[in-house]
């Protein structure tokens, strides 16, 4: 049986052995959080505990943490014009980049025409754009995301955050990619709200959760009501399990985080001097521009991104045509669609995506692959035909 290489951790990082550990002990508890005899009170600790490694992961206070399914429904909670900063003047519209995620670009809570996408230059919000969009005088709530989960192209969020709140607005931050792959500082970046997901840091797949900046922000109309979980802020038990592992993720990676930084950049170097010297038309996206250390989303010309996938699963190695979200659909990028990327060419994009845990043989293996492909296309042979 042919060992496996993940290069897909954008989609799915694999689960942490301490997350595991964490998880499977959460699920021999069996109290509910919200009951308060011991059993209960054990579940409730258990949350707690793993609400303060959450929040020590991007330096808030745990109190401001609020747990969700993940990422999509974190970035749905946080986009509604309900939300109460203490400003007599309501929200009345949003504003995204045109590179967001799916569940950003749906626009949560606001009407269709209340939402508005800023453009890209080279994968970067266009901050001379947004100045002028903020300035029509109604009060806004402005989302980006931390860092693209296709190109891992970064935002300037800092720089972001001054100019929306010059301007009396309010930012959400979706930071479910950078996680563990950049600094994550809620005061320095100035972000009002910040989404984080378990499983795109080594936790388990189905929490996630949304933080608040202070305690005086408050959403006044939750996805889900009942019963008054989370200080209001998401009824329903709370997935002890998932939760558990997720705080035992983000510890893990707030302990290790400069070292898994350079060793993913380390990776990554190394793949993309591979990629150029044995295709030198080879296109990488956004590499001009600030990117997480650990994406390279890379078109071969003449290639179409499914053969590649599916050549390289062939071959034991996982990577992707984009975001997994939108696995299955022919139409190209649309983060690529906004950057002014060619559609032909958008089509063969596809993207590699490291972690703590990949080594330098899953990045030769990839370039054995790479170049075999590439010389098969050179001979105009179909890439899985490759000999």
């Amino acid at each position: 049986m042919v060992t496996r290489c993940y290069l897909d951790w954008n989609a799915s990082a694999p689960l942490r052995e301490s997350a595991r550990d964490a998880l499977h002990a959460a699920l021999a508890l069996p109290g509910n959080p919200s009951s308060v005899h011991g059993e209960g009170r054990a579940a409730r600790q258990v949350i707690e505990q793993a609400r303060g490694a959450v929040a020590a992961l991007v330096n808030a206070d745990a109190r401001n943490v609020v747990f969700t399914s993940g990422g999509t429904e974190a970035n749905a909670l946080a986009l509604t014009p309900s939300i109460d900063a203490g400003s007599k003047r309501p929200i009345v519209r949003l504003l995204v980049s045109a590179i967001e995620h799916p569940s950003v670009l749906a626009g949560g809570r606001f009407a269709p025409e209340a939402v508005e996408r800023i453009a890209v230059a080279d994968g970067v919000i266009d901050l001379g754009v947004l100045e002028q969009r903020l300035a029509l005088g109604t009060r806004v709530l402005v989302s980006l995301m931390a860092a693209n989960n296709e190109t891992g192209v970064m935002q300037p969020i800092a720089q972001a955050a001054e100019v929306v709140h010059r301007h009396g607005g309010l930012l959400h931050v979706d930071a479910a990619q950078a996680a563990g792959r950049m600094t994550l500082d809620l005061p320095a970046l100035g972000a009002d709200l910040l989404t984080l997901s378990a499983h795109k840091i080594g936790g388990a797949k189905g929490a996630g959760a949304l933080v608040k900046r202070d305690d005086a922000l408050h959403i006044a109309d939750p996805l889900i009501r009942g019963g008054g979980q989370e200080r209001g802020g998401r009824a329903g038990t709370e997935n002890v399990a998932a939760i558990a592992a997720f705080g035992s993720a983000a510890a893990a990676i707030r302990a290790d985080l400069a070292a898994d930084v350079r060793h993913m950049e380390r990776l990554r170097d190394r793949l993309e001097a591979g990629i150029r010297k044995a295709t030198p038309q080879a296109v990488i996206f956004g590499a001009n521009a600030a990117r997480l250390p650990n994406t390279t989303l890379v078109a071969m010309p003449g290639a179409r991104a499914e053969t590649l996938v599916i050549a390289f699963d062939l071959d034991g190695v996982a990577v992707s045509s984009g975001a997994a979200c939108s696995s299955g659909k022919v139409a190209p990028s649309h983060v690529l669609a906004a950057m002014g990327v060619e559609p032909a060419l958008a089509r063969g994009a596809i993207r590699i995506s490291t972690g703590p845990a990949t080594r330098e043989a899953d990045i030769d293996r990839f370039l054995n692959v790479w170049q075999r492909l590439a010389k098969s296309l050179s001979r105009g042979m179909k890439p899985g035909l490759a000999a």
